[in-house]
This record gives C-alpha cells, structure tokens and sequence, in this order.
C-alpha cells in the first residue's frame, strides 16, 4: 500500500499570540500541512486499437508444431496524475494455446500423399475482456514486482486472473486460467520498465497503479498458423 504524501500549502499570520508571529504587525510565511492528502497514481491503458503484430514462442518441444506464432499488438497508454506525461507502448491482448493440427485438402490428399499435403495449427484464445463496462479498472495490488530487469504486476477481479509482464519472455511460464499482457519493443520492455522506475522515483513515494481495459468489439476466438507459425486464419467471437 503506497504511503500517502502530505499536500503543503503557504499561509500568512499577524497573531501576536502564534508562535510563528513575526512581530510589528508584520505577517510571516509559515509552511503548514493541510488535512487533505495526495496518494498518486500511475495509469495503464490498454485500447482495442490494433496496432500490429508480434512474434512470440510457444515453448513446444515438438518439432511438428511451430516454434513461434504471430499474434495482434494494441496500443497501451501509461501516464500519472503528477507528471501528466503520456507515453504509448504496444501490448498483446490474447494468450494462445496449441489445441489440435489439422490438414488441409488438397490434390495430394486426393492422390494419397497426404504427408505433402500442407499443415494448419489450431491455437485456442482465452481471451480477457472487460464483463460489464466498456472500460474497466483495477487495482494492481495483490502481486507487484518491478526492478531494472522485470515488470510483474498480477490481480484477480471475477475469478479472472491477469498478468502485465515486461521483460525476457523466454523467462514468463505461461499457465491456463492465466490472462497474460505482454509488452513489446525493441529491448525485453525495458523501456517500459525504466520509464515507470522514473516516474516513481520522480513521485518519490510508491504509487498507486491503475489499469484500463478498453473491451473490444471483435475477440478473437482461436487462431490457424502454418508451420512456420505465420497466422492464416483468425476465428473471432
């Protein structure tokens, strides 16, 4: 829980009777603390606009499935209540899980030679979407871990649970009944990472974190690849 920070304010007295009475009439400057207090907070938000795509490995050891598949990005938008800085980053909104191989027909399926004929994945989607609100908001507060190399922040709403990761991927286990949103760019998240290691230390105090999830119009349900992993087919809700 983030330890909130005292608002000062400037004030003025000519009490001859306060302690801070200046003496001649003359009023002094004093500093006070109001009752009100400050508790800042960093704001995620996660769009329904796609923004491209990105590709990420599927940890499967079988050499006849893909290695890696390629998967839609969104806009992310981080800022805070002190600074106002915004910056855009770019996140994935669906964890993809392998669910069957299928193949498709063709003239060699028809002359027997079916092992010529081309291959298609079927990646199942569980997808997280707000239930109620077109945009809804969390507190990151039951799991949080941020250093130079990793962000984590975990929560549950729902019996939903949601995973905002930055860092090396090859280091995230990916679990069923887990939402997961991962940031991409050029280096691992770090620059994620070191803008929100700025704005806290800039805050000074830890702040409070908050995430916005816009719901979109179309999920995806599941997803066809072929071998290389390139997508084929989306299959939306």
């Amino acid at each position: 829980m983030p330890i909130p920070q005292l608002h000062l304010s400037l004030g003025l007295t000519d009490n001859d009777g306060s302690v801070f009475y200046a003496g001649s009439g003359e009023g002094k400057v004093i500093v006070r603390t109001d009752t009100a207090l400050i508790k800042h907070t960093i704001s995620i938000t996660i769009s329904e606009q796609e923004v491209g795509t990105i590709n990420l490995r599927t940890h499967l050891p079988s050499s006849d499935i893909p290695s890696e598949i390629e998967i839609p990005t969104y806009q992310m938008i981080l800022t805070d209540d002190k600074t106002n800085e915004k910056e855009i980053y770019k996140v994935t909104r669906d964890t993809f899980f392998y669910k069957e191989q299928t193949t498709k027909k063709s003239i060699w399926s028809f002359l027997g030679l079916k092992f010529l004929a081309p291959k298609n994945f079927l990646f199942e989607n569980i997808p997280f979407e707000p239930l109620l609100e077109e945009i809804e908001t969390f507190d990151i507060s039951k799991y949080r871990k941020l250093n130079s190399e990793e962000l984590t922040y975990t929560f549950e709403k729902d019996k939903q649970t949601i995973q905002l990761f930055a860092g090396d991927i090859n280091t995230l286990q990916i679990q069923k009944g887990i939402s997961y949103f991962i940031i991409v760019d050029e280096n691992n998240g770090k620059k994620l990472i070191g803008d929100l290691l700025y704005r806290e230390k800039f805050l000074k105090l830890t702040p409070k974190v908050k995430l916005h999830i816009v719901k979109r119009k179309k999920v995806t349900k599941a997803m066809q690849t072929d071998l290389k992993g390139k997508t084929d087919k989306l299959i939306y809700l």
